[in-house]
């Protein structure tokens, strides 16, 4: 064997030796397959799926109040413009009337051959009607000048509520789109299971379910003692324990958190939108730590759920897409901090 093959085969051996070595201390660990998640972890992934679904329905209902409301104001300015429309017509008829009366008249030709008329008295007679038909034009043209400008005004404010307008439907559209999405992502990740497991992951929820529900029956016998508008509220929403959470519904067996809300305020005489965020701007504003059972606590930046406070660190709400009616911790709810109370 020459020199130059005995070289070669003592780099290759030292090149194979350092390669086991690395390899040995990790260095050049070979990359191993990613594990499956665990039922737990899809179980923790879907439920975030789920409550960012319930996000995006509650962000979907503020647009639809939002909508709304522009929509009845905008309906009427519209009717505004059109009286304003139909006056300004009139005007317009009317000042036409008195040019073809100040035509037939003469104006100013005949006024001026009336002048030299050798009958004084015809002239005073012509002069002073053209008179009050001059006035008569500009008292007119007055009303016309400020009926235009006013419907001028109306139809800049018709333009921008009707921007305004698409501008909410939009946004509707965008978050119903989005609530679907975040579902259809949970669907999908619960279909990469086997049916052993999706029905293991099911008895689990449903067993942890039942357990919150046997709980909040228990916690909503001991609630009693609040009075006013803010116990009847709490009265109405602890009656619905156990009917399961729907979006955008208001009942009368499936709620959203703010439809819970705005029916349980409605028994008791309050007139709420059905939108978490909508209701966080109304009413009495109280601090967190002087709260009292009836209040409404707000989560999330921006506000995207609402649940009524029990007293006792606890509240009654409807939770989201997959869960029932409950009572549960009034604290932070996972990544939603609570972020505001409102009093009624």
């Amino acid at each position: 064997m020459g020199i130059g093959a005995v070289s070669l085969a003592f780099m290759s051996f030292w090149l194979r030796t350092l390669t086991a070595l690395a390899v040995a201390a990790g260095v050049l660990a070979p990359i191993a397959a990613t594990a499956a998640p665990t039922l737990a972890q899809v179980q923790a992934k879907v439920r975030q799926l789920e409550e960012d679904a319930t996000a995006a329905a509650e962000g979907a209902q503020e647009a639809k109040v939002k909508l709304a409301a522009l929509t009845k104001t905008l309906n009427g300015i519209k009717a505004k413009a059109e009286i304003q429309g139909q006056t300004v017509n009139s005007l317009q008829k009317s000042l036409g009337s008195i040019a073809v009366e100040q035509y037939k008249s003469g104006g100013f030709g005949q006024s001026f051959e009336l002048l030299f008329s050798s009958d004084p008295s015809l002239y005073l007679s012509s002069a002073g009607a053209l008179d009050a038909i001059t006035r008569r034009k500009s008292a007119q043209l007055r009303k016309f000048e400020t009926a235009q400008q006013r419907l001028n005004a109306t139809t800049l404010t018709v333009n921008d509520k009707m921007a305004l307008v698409a501008a909410a439907q939009k946004k509707l559209a965008a978050q119903s789109a989005l609530a679907m999405k975040k579902l259809e992502e949970a669907e999908k990740l619960l279909s990469k299971l086997s049916k052993a497991e999706r029905e293991r992951l099911a008895r689990l929820a449903e067993d942890e379910e039942n357990a919150d529900q046997a709980s909040s029956l228990k916690a909503a016998q001991s609630a009693s003692g609040v009075s006013g508008r803010a116990g009847t509220a709490l009265k109405y929403a602890l009656k619905q324990i156990g009917d399961r959470y729907v979006f955008g519904a208001a009942g009368m067996v499936t709620w959203d958190c703010s439809g819970l809300t705005m029916r349980a305020y409605q028994a008791a005489g309050v007139s709420l939108p059905h939108s978490s965020a909508a209701q966080s701007r109304l009413g009495k504003k109280v601090s967190l730590n002087s709260l009292k059972p009836g209040d409404l606590l707000f989560y999330g930046r921006p506000v995207s759920h609402v649940g009524i406070y029990m007293g006792g660190g606890k509240m009654v709400h409807a939770p989201r897409s997959g869960s029932r009616v409950k009572v549960a911790s009034s604290g932070s709810l996972g990544r939603k901090p609570l972020v505001g109370a409102r009093r009624f």
